[in-house]
């Protein structure tokens, strides 16, 4: 009888054991997003000047990839490839070009999830406008009904809080933008846990994108910190950039990154200001996760939509296909990978249109045939996981239908100028090399 009392215990607990894992089979999925903030703007990427203690956390408990790309350093379009894992000319968006279409956004990681049975949520800046009339689910040109839970907001979204109706009720107690979308997502994990759905939650800072106007709870942070200048900083490193580069606003316009030393210093002291912000509502969301008790089934993933030349070359913002503009850091966190698979770096470049690909192959959701990106879940799995050596950008912006296209791979990059000229580059080491050019530049 004591035997039968035993092998009865063992199987009800195989049975609740089982129930537990088909619960927690789809992970709840995660996707922050800074606006502007380049690579080397990281502790983890290398700067030692800069405090990021939870986007480094976050590295060391997963996997940070090195060579991560935005396919289409501008804001616009660059948030369209990420939702829909494929390349501007297929999805049309982009300033001066056209506004997203409902069928383009259909098959796009947020609402393919959400179909799956997810329970969805967006907070922050979208970045780009529906092209459609009114529907159930547009409002004023934008995706609010596609998601669950809205807090996003249009245009660049402001860094007063009380300015943003999605998130206003937050104001008094976090002024600044930032630290109150960890203030909504707190709320947001708490409405997912009693939805009893796996969740998945996007939100893209508008931090640290111009204007320049951190949060003052931070004003600690940096006092009295002087800052080196990238070794390829100033006009004297920008001689041989094509004619092309310099023709538009990254190069004549911004000039407080070249005016003066007080100006750089005060320029670079409040965007990593702003950077900081972001790292600390990072860390605010993991507090919660964790408080929830939902820590360790969600997945984490954070990057950039795209770089920031910070006065390198002697630019000032992106859209130009230069390693400091298109390359941004990229990290994503696993709870369930084991110790093994933690803290490990990636070299194989990666791109912003594989994200969404990623996400839904961890939901173990089908990924459209429509989608350019990959899936990275074997690259984590091991150093050689996917066979891709190159990556294509393409760089456009304002009227024209592009700029310049580019082949990027992990040590060199070719740049294709559309108006006669062409580069070749290397991306080894460091940002600052160049080590054979072709063409007439």
């Amino acid at each position: 009888m004591i035997q039968f009392k035993l092998i009865l215990i063992a199987i009800l607990g195989f049975l609740a054991s089982t129930t537990y894992l088909n619960a927690q089979e789809k992970p709840n999925i995660i996707f922050l997003l800074s606006d502007d903030q380049t690579s080397i703007a990281t502790g983890c990427y290398g700067n030692d000047q800069v405090v990021t203690p939870n986007m480094d956390k976050l590295a060391s408990d997963g996997v940070m990839f090195l060579n991560h790309y935005n396919t289409t350093s501008i804001c616009m379009a660059n948030r369209v490839n990420i939702l829909t894992g494929m390349y501007e000319y297929k999805t049309g968006c982009n300033f001066m070009h056209g506004d997203l279409k409902p069928e383009k956004l259909d098959k796009s990681y947020p609402v393919l999830l959400q179909e799956a049975g997810y329970f969805t949520g967006f907070a922050g800046k979208v970045g780009f406008e529906m092209d459609t009339t009114e529907t159930d689910k547009i409002k004023d040109k934008l995706p609010v009904g596609y998601f669950d839970m809205w807090a996003g907001g249009p245009g660049q979204t402001l860094y007063k809080t009380a300015k943003n109706p999605g998130i206003a009720k937050y104001a008094e107690k976090y002024p600044h933008s930032t630290r109150a979308y960890g203030a909504w997502a707190n709320d947001f994990i708490k409405e997912a846990k009693k939805s009893g759905k796996p969740f998945c939650m996007s939100i893209s800072f508008k931090a640290p994108h111009l204007p320049f106007t951190p949060d003052k709870y931070f004003d600690h942070i940096y006092e009295g910190e002087k800052y080196k200048k990238p070794a390829n900083y100033g006009a004297k490193n920008a001689k041989h950039l094509s004619a092309q580069a310099k023709s538009g606003r990254q190069y004549n316009a911004y000039n407080f990154w070249r005016e003066s030393e007080e100006s750089y210093q005060e320029a670079i002291t409040k965007y990593n200001q702003l950077i900081y912000g972001v790292d600390y509502a990072i860390g605010m969301i993991r507090k919660s996760l964790k408080e929830q008790g939902m820590d360790e089934n969600t997945i984490i993933i954070f990057t950039g939509d795209n770089g920031y030349s910070c006065g390198a070359h002697n630019l000032a913002g992106k859209v130009l296909p230069y390693e400091e503009a298109s390359k941004s850091p990229f990290i994503i966190y696993d709870p369930w990978a084991p110790k093994a698979k933690r803290g490990l770096k990636r070299e194989t470049v990666t791109a912003n249109i594989d994200i969404a690909p990623t996400i839904l192959s961890y939901a173990a959701i089908d990924i459209p045939k429509n989608m350019d990106g990959v899936n990275l879940l074997p690259l984590i799995e091991k150093p050689e996981g996917i066979k891709r050596e190159v990556i294509a950008l393409t760089n456009m912006w304002g009227n024209d239908e592009i700029q310049a296209m580019s082949v990027v791979s992990k040590d060199w990059k070719y740049i294709y100028w559309q108006y006669s000229d062409e580069r070749m580059k290397s991306t080894a080491r460091t940002f600052q090399h160049w080590k054979r050019s072709i063409g007439n530049e």
